[in-house]
């Protein structure tokens, strides 16, 4: 009896709930060989990839073998496969429960933070049901209603009553303070910051790109404001954090954006570890909803050129945004910030580039990050989403879990159980009406 006893007791200890908090770190459009670009780049291995415990996750949505950020991140935070572009609602209009409101209803501090607006489908994706991604205003109106604590991003648009998106007349701004948050827009009020329950807004739609910011907090700022105020008394706590615009930079096929891009994530992780030291208690995930480009680290003669994409120092936003499509001030940028000459032969690519994508803005920033990637030889398969798996990097307490080949569906499901808070499929009453 005394045997059976002790067995129980093991098992308890290697199934039970060892995990007290939880940083789930979401690289958007992220896949593997965006890594190596960046760990090549920077020469060296990146932080996060210092691991042993690490995963392959397939990404697929419930109607495509390619998915968008809405399907996936309802994968990632409820455990279900649903459509691209619906979140927290399952095809047949069931409404689940994401892993966060399960949290919190067991006591645990809810964070968010995104450098898109915290409205966006990855961070919706932790609070919202909406059959639409597009929906902002309804996901702005469910975060208010929401059990979050701290949520930091962009997008107050969706959130004002005048000078924004809404279009019916609520100030959320004013509901979100009537519901005991208090509301920031600053870099210097996020430093400064000292309470316990917080929305910072810090631009009326999207954060600048990580090499633009200047007047926005980093991403490492928020996550290192966002653990003190999660962590003040001690309780545990469930903490998203998204770099979002690795996967803008991916859409316009811009490697050195890319490279930024994941540095600035790189930096927030480094934050998540120095918590980890001091709490070790802690389960940090870093992984991302699907890979961006199709990015190959070579397009023939087995190299591509580091050294040229090092002297890179502005994305191709900028240099878009600059030239205004002309393609005089284009070669001027080009030389200018990337050490480029272009030829007639570039130039004529280039056109038809911009041509093949409806010579819209997008296509012509597009084209510039496709032709610079041709000369520094990388390859990329399309503008949008591909279904490449992506990696799984874990940490700290009960990271040893995430091995081998998995769906990101069992994602939520392995924190769940291992933090005490098992994911269930019953049917999730909105705390908002109107979501669907």
């Amino acid at each position: 009896m005394k045997k059976l006893l002790l067995i129980l007791l093991l098992l308890v200890s290697v199934f039970s709930f060892s995990v007290k908090n939880v940083i789930y770190m979401i690289g958007d459009g992220m896949g593997i060989n965006h890594v190596m670009l960046a760990s090549y780049l920077e020469g060296r291995l990146l932080e996060f990839m210092k691991t042993q415990n690490i995963a392959l996750v397939t990404t697929h949505s419930a109607n495509s073998n390619v998915t968008d950020s809405a399907a996936a991140g309802t994968a990632l935070f409820t455990g279900f496969k649903t459509n691209n572009g619906m979140i927290g609602i399952l095809p047949d209009g069931t409404t689940v429960p994401t892993i966060a409101e399960i949290a919190a209803k067991y006591g645990v501090k809810i964070g968010i933070i995104a450098t898109s607006r915290i409205t966006h489908a990855t961070p919706g994706a932790v609070y919202g049901h909406v059959n639409s991604r597009s929906d902002e205003n309804t996901l702005a109106e469910q975060l208010v209603n929401s059990p979050i604590t701290v949520a930091f991003g962009g997008g107050w648009r969706h959130f004002v009553a005048t000078g924004g998106k809404r279009k019916d007349g609520k100030d959320l701004i004013k509901l979100a303070k009537e519901k005991g948050f208090d509301y920031i827009t600053t870099k210097e009020e996020l430093l400064n910051y000292n309470g316990k329950k917080v929305i910072g807004l810090f631009n009326s739609s999207h954060l600048p790109a990580y090499t633009d910011r200047v007047n926005e907090p980093t991403l490492s700022e928020m996550t290192k404001k966002a653990l003190e105020i999660l962590s003040k008394d001690n309780s545990p706590f469930f903490l998203m954090i998204e770099g979002s615009q690795i996967d803008w930079e991916a859409h316009g096929n811009d490697p050195y954006g890319v490279w930024k891009e994941i540095i600035e994530f790189e930096e927030a992780f480094k934050v998540a570890m120095e918590f980890l030291k001091q709490n070790p208690d802690t389960l940090i995930i870093v992984t991302a909803d699907h890979e961006t480009g199709g990015l190959g680290l070579s397009s023939g003669g087995y190299y591509f050129d580091v050294e040229m994409i090092r002297k890179f120092s502005k994305n191709t936003d900028f240099i878009s945004k600059e030239s205004n499509k002309d393609k005089i001030k284009l070669k001027e940028l080009i030389k200018k910030y990337y050490q480029l000459e272009l030829t007639d032969e570039d130039l004529e690519l280039f056109d038809s580039l911009v041509k093949e994508q409806g010579n819209s803005y997008y296509a012509f920033s597009n084209a510039i990050g496709r032709l610079v990637s041709k000369k520094a030889h990388l390859g990329w398969t399309t503008y949008d989403h591909t279904g490449a798996p992506v990696a799984l990097y874990a940490f700290g307490q009960g990271a040893d879990n995430f091995k081998g080949l998995i769906d990101n569906t069992e994602i939520p499901r392995i924190i769940a159980r291992l933090a005490g808070y098992p994911l269930t499929f019953p049917t999730y009453k909105l705390p908002v009406s109107g979501g669907h």
